[in-house]
């Protein structure tokens, strides 16, 4: 006999897919960024405060999002989302002054793509799984590392043929023809009586957020994602300076960072099941660790042989610590506020992304080196990791 496709898949695929196209976007302004600065006359530092401003209103942006999913529903959210990246896209591709950019493509574009974002889909994702739910999350997150993979190429190709405005524009359009059904026919907030079977004995004493925030568990789930996103950024940004500084040319350099982004989307899978297995904190503990480790081995690597082997193993653990943490907050608190502590945890996140960019090069231009930057990003990670092993060891459901 076949067994029942669940709904909870569509769900799980077709957030996936709009986080893609969302993160996607996000992560390719290194794309966008010479024919912006060249277009609108900016220079390169100006057009870089705009994107760190919008890095910043991205986070902020991620718990209003989870207390309206929280408040409204997905459906609605994600309705909101892609008018706001609709607006703001026409609203970007139309002016040509420095507020106004910084408005529609630094802070209303970066909320849109944020409300359409894997904070809006993990509330539920969490609902509609409980047995699976390590496995859903982390198809969940792998659309970001396939965002970078499938949307740089695709923005690389068609700006130089028709522009950045038409390109921004196009993508809008086809994002929202791609949302709209979505929101109408696979988004459920609520299912059926006859769809119980994945979590029907996930119900948690209902707790506030101020009870929330006197908890020990959320504070250090808020410190390891702070140095997820603390190093993520700092070997985005300054990853491949500092390859090139240590003598590896500029392909070598870019293609080695490349492969942990190629080895993650695959990785997620084999992570996502293992997370239903083991105690979730002690998967989140060694992702933590074996990157601590990576950062001083990236640093220290001195072939290409080294860089891609550090590379390899580093991608096997690069995605999975937002996607970990939700189900743990999911665990611990429950389903119906994770949505707004993801989204906190993920402003969090964003504020060590912003320190661990900024550290990274003032650090270099005051001791023209980077094993300091790259030092302190170990050191936090190692204690992320020891931090992670105090969480309250709960038993993944077997239901």
């Amino acid at each position: 006999m076949c067994c029942k496709w669940y709904f909870g898949w569509n769900i799980v695929i077709a957030a996936a897919l709009l986080t893609l196209l969302s993160s996607g976007l996000r992560m390719s302004m290194g794309v966008f960024f010479l024919p912006i600065a060249n277009d609108l006359q900016f220079s390169r530092s100006t057009l870089s405060s705009i994107i760190a401003i919008g890095m910043l209103f991205s986070g902020i942006a991620m718990p209003i999002a989870g207390y309206l999913v929280s408040k409204y529903g997905t459906r609605f959210v994600l309705l909101l989302g892609s008018l706001i990246i609709i607006i703001s896209s026409v609203w970007a591709a139309n002016i040509t002054d420095y507020w106004n950019f910084l408005l529609s493509f630094g802070i209303a574009l970066s909320f849109g793509t944020s409300f359409v974002g894997s904070v809006s889909f993990t509330p539920i994702v969490v609902r509609w799984f409980s047995k699976h739910r390590g496995l859903a999350l982390f198809i969940l997150s792998s659309g970001s590392m396939a965002g970078i993979a499938v949307m740089l190429p695709v923005f690389a190709y068609f700006i130089p043929l028709y522009g950045w405005q038409t390109t921004l524009i196009a993508f809008s359009l086809f994002f929202m023809l791609l949302a709209l059904p979505i929101a109408l026919f696979i988004m459920k907030d609520k299912k059926s009586d006859t769809d119980i079977t994945e979590n029907n004995h996930d119900l948690k004493p209902e707790m506030t957020l101020g009870q929330v925030l006197k908890t020990r568990p959320f504070w250090l789930l808020s410190f390891g994602l702070f140095t997820c996103g603390f190093s993520m950024n700092l070997l985005g940004t300054h990853g491949v300076p500092m390859l090139m500084d240590h003598g590896f040319d500029s392909i070598t350099s870019s293609s080695g960072l490349g492969l942990i982004g190629l080895v993650a989307i695959f990785s997620t899978l084999l992570l996502g099941y293992i997370s239903d297995i083991v105690p979730r904190k002690f998967v989140l503990a060694m992702i933590y660790f074996v990157r601590g480790i990576g950062f001083i081995a990236l640093v220290i690597a001195a072939t290409q042989w080294q860089l891609y082997t550090i590379a390899l193993l580093g991608g096997l653990v690069w995605a999975g610590a937002l996607s970990l943490s939700s189900a743990i907050s999911a665990d611990i608190y429950g389903v119906k506020i994770v949505g707004l502590l993801s989204g906190l945890t993920y402003l969090g996140h964003q504020i060590g992304a912003m320190i661990g960019s900024w550290l990274g090069g003032w650090a270099y231009d005051t001791w023209h080196n980077h094993f300091i930057a790259f030092g302190i990003a170990s050191a936090l990670l190692l204690l992320a990791a020891l931090c992670t092993c105090y969480l309250p060891k709960i038993r993944n459901s077997s239901i």
